[in-house]
């Protein structure tokens, strides 16, 4: 978990790293975090993770190390968890495939903090989508983002700081936007990517569906609304039971002399 918190504070995302550790250290505290992780069913290319609420850092090791095996083996691999927790950046686990000479994918659903468009409550997470494919030269392309307009944390470090968030990045009680960072966390939630509806949050709209499809759905944990709304009212005794979803694919069989052209 620290390499990972690290890595986040390195790479800039400092809403994932280190300040993460205050909502780690409570559910720990409280019991939610647990300590074991186990695989149910598999074949050649996929397969499904019990997380049982270990920390999230290691159902997501644990899930993006077998999807990479079975890419290696049978040319693609697909892992989907129930059970997990919050994993930090999701870049961290897709680039873990790339550096393995693989496309890699990573996606989670979070908790419900968002305004679908036309929404009066939020009931969806931040779902974050990542995607790293491998060029040439030791070159990579990285994809890391939120499915809304920002990330919750990046919120969150204004409302530490005591400044205002920009239009578009949240919303009060009631889904209209605000530039209040303190509102926002303890009333308010966030928006779709691209914002309000003139603006195309339908479409961030739904690849934050499509992130719930492929995690909550597919891995058979939780989902939408029914996620707890983790460390926004202090500690929480109820486990996240997140779904989490890990990709990865061996781009060699279809690529002339086994190289990737980035084209940037």
């Amino acid at each position: 978990m620290g390499e990972v918190l690290a890595h986040a504070d390195y790479r800039g995302h400092f809403s994932h790293g280190l300040n993460r550790l205050e909502m780690y250290h409570n559910d720990m505290k409280v019991g939610v975090i647990k300590s074991s992780t186990g695989i149910s069913p598999e074949n050649a290319a996929t397969a499904w993770v019990n997380g049982n609420g270990v920390l999230g850092t290691v159902t997501a090791e644990f899930s993006m190390k077998l999807a990479i095996k079975k890419a290696k083996e049978s040319g693609i691999g697909m892992v989907v968890a129930k059970g997990a927790n919050h994993y930090s950046i999701a870049g961290h686990w897709a680039l873990m495939a790339e550096q393995e000479g693989l496309i890699g994918m990573s996606f989670t659903n979070t908790s419900p903090k968002t305004y679908p468009t036309r929404g009066s409550a939020p009931s969806l997470g931040t779902n974050p989508i990542s995607f790293f494919a491998p060029a040439e030269k030791g070159d990579y392309f990285g994809l890391d983002m939120a499915t809304t307009t920002v990330a919750l944390g990046k919120i969150e470090v204004n409302q530490r700081r005591g400044v205002p968030i920009p239009d578009g990045w949240g919303t009060n009680k009631v889904g209209e936007v605000t530039n209040d960072a303190e509102l926002c966390m303890k009333e308010g939630g966030l928006l779709p990517l691209g914002g309000t509806e003139e603006t195309g949050g339908y479409k961030g709209f739904g690849l934050c569906m499509m992130v719930e499809v492929l995690c909550g759905i597919l891995g058979d944990g939780k989902y939408g609304s029914n996620v707890r709304r983790w460390g926004f009212h202090g500690e929480n005794d109820e486990e996240a039971n997140l779904g989490q979803c890990f990709m990865a694919i061996d781009p060699t069989p279809s690529l002339p002399d086994s190289k990737v052209e980035c084209l940037i």
